[in-house]
């Protein structure tokens, strides 16, 4: 019983978080979402996974590390359906458009995309693009892995740190998990980082990572009191990015 619960979480936190065809999710599973948010890593491990095998495949066919790495982030994006990098748009836009806290959810539920969201799609897709083609070529393809893992461990933890900004919306639909879930995440994340990085480089991370998940955490609570879907959308970029970072500068 325990097992086909937990295929379900990851079945649920797949449909949730990705783009990929998964089998029918019974509508009683759905009041589970937040309590599958621990599989929030397991999801980063299947699309890290698919990532690699793409590097690998296009390694064979002799193409350079930069190629490589910018057809495993497109790879990436297809199967998300950009929902992280939209995310990250919608709360630049808000947070630097809006006076008040107000006005700041109006311009992140707008589907248009103004200045800040585009100056920080290109800066993000490009750090994370040129950070990914020098780890291809001096760790190895597997190194989306465990980033894909530790970075989608993040949202949990902001879930359980921040009340929702809204009383509607995907965030409010979700729910709140509960500790538990969010530590099971954490602890999957960062086992498979210290299992594939090493110790000291997965420490490393995930220190900060934490530092810049706290620094969010303060600037989503002063501009809009709350997270709201895109503001955990935002948290898995910038964890992605500073892992990212991180192991360029231990290299």
């Amino acid at each position: 019983m325990k097992t086909d619960i937990r295929l379900r979480d990851i079945a649920l936190s797949l449909l949730l978080l990705t783009r990929l065809p998964v089998p029918k999710v019974p509508d009683s599973d759905l009041d589970r979402q937040a309590q599958s948010a621990w599989a929030f890593p397991v999801v980063g491990l299947i699309i890290g996974g698919f990532a690699t095998l793409t590097i690998l495949i296009l390694q064979h066919l002799g193409q350079p590390d930069v190629v490589c790495a910018g057809l495993a982030l497109t790879l990436c994006i297809f199967f998300t359906g950009a929902m992280h990098e939209d995310g990250l748009a919608d709360t630049v836009d808000g947070f630097w458009g809006g006076y008040t806290k107000e006005r700041r959810l109006e311009i992140m539920k707008d589907s248009h995309i103004g200045t800040y969201g585009v100056l920080a799609l290109i800066l993000s897709l490009g750090l994370r693009w040129m950070t990914l083609a020098t780890l291809i070529a001096t760790i190895g393809a597997w190194v989306m892995i465990p980033i894909a893992a530790l970075s989608r461990a993040a949202m949990p933890v902001l879930m359980i740190s921040l009340p929702n900004a809204r009383d509607h919306g995907l965030s409010h639909h979700v729910g709140t998990p509960s500790r538990r879930p969010a530590a099971l995440g954490l602890g999957i994340a960062m086992s498979v980082a210290w299992t594939t990085l090493g110790v000291g480089a997965a420490l490393v991370c995930v220190v900060v990572g934490a530092l810049g998940l706290f620094g969010l955490y303060h600037l989503i609570k002063c501009k809009i009191g709350g997270r709201t879907g895109d503001t955990l959308g935002a948290a898995q970029q910038l964890a992605e990015i500073l892992c990212l970072l991180t192991l360029v500068s231990l290299t």
